[in-house]
């Protein structure tokens, strides 16, 4: 019988805590539940990535050869293959220059329901950081600096953001649209 698995991702070393609850099936491939991690949390997929499970390094094949890297290529492995029982976690790194780190936890094995489509996103909280701010300790420098309009730096963070960020903000229906879009 399919089984369904209920993923808590969390961001690691921001604060408040920025997390998404996502409904997915529990053979999706890596690869595919990279492209769900990237659409839920708002990322854009521009940089490298990578999860990291029980010492091993899983990703994606490039041009480079993974053994120089210690990487395994993750092509057709399934999330179950990993994940078997509630509380079980992997990593998963994003941007290795800002170095973003992801706990991923399967807090629940639930029965297939034909009437949702999956993956979905149940819940969440927070603003994903913006890409290329600098990792965990930039992300949480900027948000300091956003809360001073005096501050010195204001100005270039709102030019370079393009406008104003809520790092609140988190809609649960941009982010199923999305993923109904590529699922």
């Amino acid at each position: 019988m399919k089984k369904v698995f209920q993923i808590q991702i969390s961001l690691k070393g921001v604060k408040p805590r920025v997390w998404r609850r996502v409904l997915v099936p529990s053979d999706v491939l890596l690869s595919d539940f990279h492209r769900i991690i990237q659409m839920s949390m708002g990322w854009t997929d521009t940089h490298l990535h990578q999860f990291y499970i029980k010492g091993l390094l899983y990703g994606s094949p490039m041009e480079d050869d993974l053994d120089d890297f210690g990487v395994e290529d993750y092509t057709g492995l399934k999330l179950n293959a990993f994940l078997k029982k509630e509380k079980d976690k992997l990593q998963y790194d994003y941007d290795f220059g800002d170095n973003w780190e992801h706990t991923v936890v399967l807090e629940k094995i639930l029965p297939f329901d034909d009437k949702l489509q999956y993956p979905v996103c149940v819940a969440g909280r927070m603003s994903c950081p913006p890409e290329d701010c600098g990792g965990a300790w930039g992300y949480m420098d900027m948000l300091e600096v956003l809360k001073q309009p005096e501050h010195e730096e204001y100005k270039s963070y709102m030019e370079w953001m393009g406008g104003p960020f809520d790092p609140k903000e988190f809609d649960k229906g941009l982010v199923n649209k999305a993923l109904r879009g590529a699922f």
